[in-house]
């Protein structure tokens, strides 16, 4: 074993410190924590800080020496060291992408998605295209500068907008519908990026080195998918074990982008790929929480590595050129955007609106480009220019959405698709109950709101259980419900009520307290093994709790007086009064009970 070498480790330690910090900064802020990590990365990086290092030690003034040193040492001196692990960042978020696609969702928003989204994209690119061969660019760099400055942020633009309450609007749901289709298009422009690199040999040359490995390796990650991934995984979930099926989460995503990657194509297709046939299966939710973690750390060394490889020397240098160009994008795009949305008959704010955030540049730009630059498909030179204009014009999102918020509101939506409702993840679909646990108890109660024509969704922690239901077209997924992400995942947000049939008495509390604790509206009702563990649940929050003891012996003492000869309206109204008495006594004393029976309000 070697000896310990820090300097080794300073990149990931300067890294690691520049999370905690801008992070948590930024969402105080009610900023992208992207602007953080990129403004970090160019203060840290070889024109930052490792710049002002080098001009330090050059004048050999007194005491620039150990300030020299002192800003070496806070300099991302090797970049190297990260840029491999940085790409999987995109890897990552390309599979959390297609882990969030669904046909259903497609066909619900087609018009939006495929019609207005279609026209924004190409529409954009081949204006911009033409701008770049107008300027004297070559027609492979145009294009791939005209799509890559077509897209825009999907990573800063729904957070920006979910956080002035308008991803709910009509504006937002169509602005969210091209971002969608942009992310569709993300990896076949990866595709075209590599068939537009220079290539040596003739057209059957290329297709034989290049297109026929690329095809059997897109297949293979394909079939593999379709006939090993779902029994991979209820192999791994029906071990219990949290550390194997992360484990088998990053296999899934960095196996699928390693095969893609040695056919030839991105590592992100394959992972794209593989999130997208991971997206309906009953593993789903799990994946996202297990995964999301690693895709924000990642991408957030990502977008260090591209701060840190920006040189903003020419914004000091030639200010106006610089800045005219990330105006000039803006301006196009929101032109552009704009004519396409009137022309599809959409209302003027709606187009307005959606136009002003696709304006800016988004990160998959720096993906395309570096991409490009990479594969020689881009000179380096325009490359970087390209990147200072996408990056600046992204610091433009929040003052182009607080313009966006002061357009003039329309009277009434005039759009049938626009009232659909939005298709992310968190919100939570038509569902209005969660039950957890799907074991006899909760499959005789999702029988019960089927009959009323209540809409469910199931948790179970049993993989064989999760795997026969789902057979039979119950939406049920497979993952640990005490986790708040994987419930927020589930829709917890919008849902009307959560049903705890768990029998694990610890198990059934936990998932309580962290129900309560992210909605304190909820109605929570949970099932109970005795008088005691009732007044437990009581005392966490539930709405009500459902002794297992009591019910048993108030349904025998039902039919008992039934079959005696009592009338079967006196029978039902003395059982109803004792469960209301035994309800009351077991509620701790002074607590809130004002919430009884919400759930006959859901039919």
């Amino acid at each position: 074993m070697g000896a310990f070498a820090p300097a080794e480790y300073k990149e990931i330690l300067l890294f690691l410190g520049t999370a905690g910090i801008v992070a948590p900064l930024f969402r105080r802020l009610r900023l992208s924590p992207i602007y953080g990590f990129l403004i970090a990365g160019f203060l840290l990086g070889p024109h930052g800080l490792g710049f002002a290092a080098d001009k330090l030690a050059a004048t050999g003034g007194a005491g620039s020496g150990w300030i020299s040193a002192l800003l070496s040492a806070l300099a991302l001196g090797n970049m190297a060291q990260i840029e491999p692990i940085a790409e999987f960042g995109v890897v990552f978020l390309l599979f959390m992408i297609g882990l969030e696609l669904s046909w259903q969702r497609l066909a619900r928003m087609r018009r939006l998605v495929f019609g207005f989204g279609f026209l924004q994209v190409f529409g954009c690119a081949a204006v911009l295209a033409g701008l770049a061969l107008l300027f004297g660019v070559a027609p492979i760099p145009a294009i791939i500068l005209g799509f890559a400055l077509a897209l825009s942020s999907t990573a800063i633009v729904i957070p920006d907008l979910a956080d002035r309450k308008r991803l709910g609007t009509n504006a937002g749901r169509t602005t969210f519908a091209v971002l969608l289709f942009q992310d569709l298009m993300v990896a076949p422009l990866l595709f075209m990026i590599m068939m537009l690199q220079p290539q040596g040999g003739n057209v059957a040359t290329m297709l034989l080195y290049l297109v026929l490995p690329a095809f059997a390796g897109l297949s293979l990650v394909v079939l593999l998918g379709r006939l090993v991934m779902r029994p991979f995984f209820h192999l791994v979930a029906a071990a219990g074990s949290a550390e194997f099926f992360m484990a088998a989460c990053l296999l899934v995503v960095v196996g699928a982008g390693v095969l893609s990657a040695i056919s030839g194509l991105s590592m992100g297709l394959g992972a794209f790929v593989a999130g997208l046939l991971l997206a309906e299966t009953e593993y789903r939710r799990e994946i996202e929480v297990t995964i999301e973690p690693f895709k924000g750390l990642l991408l957030g060394l990502f977008f260090v590595s591209v701060g840190a490889s920006l040189d903003l020397s020419l914004v000091g240098s030639a200010p106006i050129p610089t800045l005219g160009i990330a105006c000039g994008i803006i301006l196009v795009k929101f032109v552009v955007t704009y004519a396409a949305g009137r022309g599809l008959r959409l209302p003027h704010r709606i187009a307005a609106e959606t136009a002003l955030m696709l304006g800016p540049g988004g990160e998959f730009a720096f993906v395309m480009i570096t991409t490009a630059v990479a594969s020689t498909a881009l000179p380096r030179d325009l490359g970087s220019d390209a990147l200072v204009s996408v990056t600046l014009s992204m610091f433009a999102i929040p003052v182009l959405g607080a313009l966006a918020g002061k357009l003039p509101r329309p009277m009434a939506a005039a759009d049938a698709e626009l009232a659909q409702p939005p298709a992310i993840a968190e919100d939570g679909g038509p569902y209005k109950v969660i039950i957890v646990g799907f074991g006899r108890v909760g499959q005789l109660v999702g029988e019960m709101l089927s009959l009323h024509k209540i809409p469910f969704l199931a948790i179970d922690t049993n993989a064989g259980n999760v795997k026969a239901w789902r057979g039979e077209g119950v939406d049920i997924y497979w993952g640990n419900a005490a986790r708040p992400e994987f419930l927020l995942r589930c829709g917890l947000a919008k849902t009307r009520a959560l049903i705890v049939t768990v029998d694990a008495q610890a198990a059934s509390e936990e998932i309580v307290t962290v129900a309560r604790g992210l909605r304190e509206d909820l109605t929570i009702v949970a099932r109970a093994r005795d008088a005691e563990h009732a007044t437990k649940l009581y005392g966490i929050g539930v709405t009500d709790a459902v002794p297992e003891t009591i019910e048993a012996s108030l349904q025998l003492s039902e039919a008992v007086l039934v079959d005696l000869g009592i009338p079967m309206g006196h029978v039902i109204a003395s059982i109803h009064d004792k469960r209301e008495t035994f309800r009351k006594a077991l509620q701790p004393k002074g607590g809130a009970a004002d919430k009884r029976h919400q759930l006959k309000k859901l039919g």
